[in-house]
């Protein structure tokens, strides 16, 4: 059995490590799941929204965490890939007005759909630039003394940042990014500016 069992292992190993030496010489290529979480704030002046424009004038820091799936292809030094990513804020609503119409908006959760570029400035390390769409769910309302209005929408923006991800082992690596969001409509200013890290496995 011995004699039987040692060839075949040899056999196995051989015909594993070529795929193995591949996936650790391509660290960024593939399809690939993750989570990320850090820093986001939200700076408003007089946003345009389904009930008007609402007289805040303010910006607001908040925790912010979520997921993604993504598929990278290298290409030599360069690589190039996609993302969906999913995210919620904790304690994000602000508010602005006067005592008499105070208006409030509540950011329930945002997605995403990028693209990204970047060069390999070592073998485990990638430097990128990103762009894309993004949208907003918000939950708005204006407070009056006849009453309170509310009402929901989805806000359409873009995106933009860049990032440097890390090969940490085989399969998983770490990323640090900044981006910046336009939810703007009108002359209004909806700007929302992130500090994300993640970590992101690769199959």
């Amino acid at each position: 059995m011995k004699v039987v069992a040692i060839p075949a292992f040899a056999l196995v190993a051989a015909l594993a490590l070529p795929g193995l030496a591949h996936a650790q010489s391509q660290p960024f290529d593939g399809p690939s799941v993750g989570v990320q979480g850090g820093w986001s704030q939200d700076k408003l002046e007089n946003p345009e929204t389904d009930l008007g424009v609402l007289a805040i004038d303010t910006s607001k820091d908040k925790a912010t965490f979520g997921g993604f799936v993504g598929y990278d292809k290298s290409i030599g030094n360069f690589v190039i890939g996609t993302e969906a990513g999913f995210s919620i804020g904790t304690s994000d609503t602000v508010s602005g007005g006067p005592a008499h119409a105070v208006a409030t908006i509540d950011p329930k959760w945002s997605l995403d759909l990028t693209a990204r570029a970047g060069y390999l400035v070592t073998p485990k390390t990638l430097m990128y630039a990103r762009g894309g769409y993004t949208n907003a769910r918000l939950d708005t309302s204006l407070t009056t003394p006849a009453g309170m209005t509310s009402a929901s929408e989805n806000r359409d923006g873009w995106l933009v940042g860049a990032g440097v991800e890390r090969s940490i082992m085989p399969n998983v690596s770490a990323r640090l990014e900044y981006r910046y969001s336009d939810l703007s409509e009108g002359d209004a200013t909806f700007d929302r500016h992130q500090v994300l890290t993640g970590i992101t496995y690769r199959f």
